[in-house]
């Protein structure tokens, strides 16, 4: 009757772990076949024709591994993996800095450098190999080209009444484009005093935050908004479905325009419920045969130092970055204050 008993106790053990993929024979082949990507927006095509949907089908093709996908703002994105630290879910995490490197300093990545990284500038990747950039890319802003005939020259362009609630920006703090708002102002205009202050004003034409980036180019393209903050690669494949849609950068008065390397960055996530898919996953994204795709369908830069592209998309984003100046920030110093820094954006802005 013990050993009954001990038998029965074993098969119900079995049962409860079932659902968490460990011991007992308890996962699926099916399951095993998968890996997760948590990802920020941008490289996933709007009609299911961006660089995600080519390099996601092709690793599917080759590997037999499933990508399942789930989308939101950088710091959505980190604030997720965080919360399910005691059951991860994710494999791979993909988001713009400063968030990269705070979900590196939180602990939610594990050390691995994709094949190919030794091709891939110490800028774009992090010391500790914990994460690598798979798209470079730049931040920007959008304009209707239709409404405007000529970009926006200036950040205080913005201010003048026309744009009253024309203008929007995604959330600081919670979107990686939109926290780039404030690391490019606080650039142009020489520290986060002048730079609060400017965004104090502009709130007098602004509608309001966004959790997502990406759904400010459609209000853009149909005029809703005139002038809204973006990325080039997200901006520049949109544009290929939004004729209206113009991309720019703005300059501090009638000083040269800035921007600064704002790379998709991919990290295997630690405790990761499928590791090996994804390290193949992170392989496969940084490898040739994706990575020449990532001017010609994601309208991204490669960080591949040996991958040169010679596509009209490559030459035209090369003609667009003709004139603006690229600067570096110091992303130590901005991941250890940026939650004083997204204070003081809702001190001021009443956000």
């Amino acid at each position: 009757m013990r050993n009954h008993l001990r038998s029965l106790a074993a098969v119900t053990g079995c049962l409860a772990l079932a659902a968490s993929l460990s011991g007992c024979g308890s996962s699926s082949a099916s399951d095993r076949r998968t890996v997760t990507v948590y990802s920020a927006d941008g490289l996933k095509g709007e009609n299911n024709d961006g660089w995600y949907d080519k390099v996601f089908a092709d690793f599917e093709k080759k590997t037999g591994i499933k990508v399942k996908y789930v989308e939101g703002g950088s710091g959505e994105m980190v604030q997720r993996a965080q919360r399910e630290r005691t059951n991860t879910q994710a494999d791979v995490l993909v988001t713009l800095p400063p968030f990269i490197q705070q979900a590196d300093s939180k602990g939610l990545l594990a050390t691995y450098a994709p094949a190919g990284s030794d091709r891939v500038d110490g800028a774009d990747k992090a010391r500790d190999s914990t994460w690598t950039s798979v798209v470079n890319n730049y931040f920007g802003f959008i304009y209707n080209k239709k409404e405007l005939k000529t970009a926006p020259k200036s950040w205080e362009d913005l201010l003048d009444s026309s744009y009253k609630e024309k203008v929007q920006y995604s959330t600081p703090g919670v979107a990686g484009d939109g926290t780039a708002v404030l690391i490019k102002a606080m650039h142009d205009f020489g520290g986060e005093d002048p730079a609060m202050a400017y965004l104090k004003k502009l709130q007098a034409n602004n509608v309001g935050p966004s959790a997502s980036t990406g759904k400010l180019a459609p209000k853009v393209e149909k005029g809703e908004l005139l002038a809204a903050n973006g990325d080039v690669q997200m901006n520049y494949a949109q544009s290929k479905d939004m004729p209206n849609l113009g991309i720019w950068f703005p300059a501090k008065g009638d000083g040269r325009p800035t921007t600064f390397a704002l790379p998709y960055a991919a990290g295997l996530v630690a405790d990761a419920p499928h590791p090996e898919n994804g390290r193949k996953l992170l392989d496969f994204m940084l490898s040739e045969e994706a990575q020449k795709n990532v001017s010609a369908i994601g309208g991204g830069f490669s960080p591949r130092t040996d991958v040169e592209a010679t596509d009209a998309n490559a030459e035209a984003l090369a003609q667009l970055m003709k004139g603006v100046d690229v600067f570096e920030p110091d992303w130590s110093e901005i991941g250890t204050g940026l939650d004083s820094y997204v204070d003081a954006w809702k001190s001021a802005t009443g956000s």
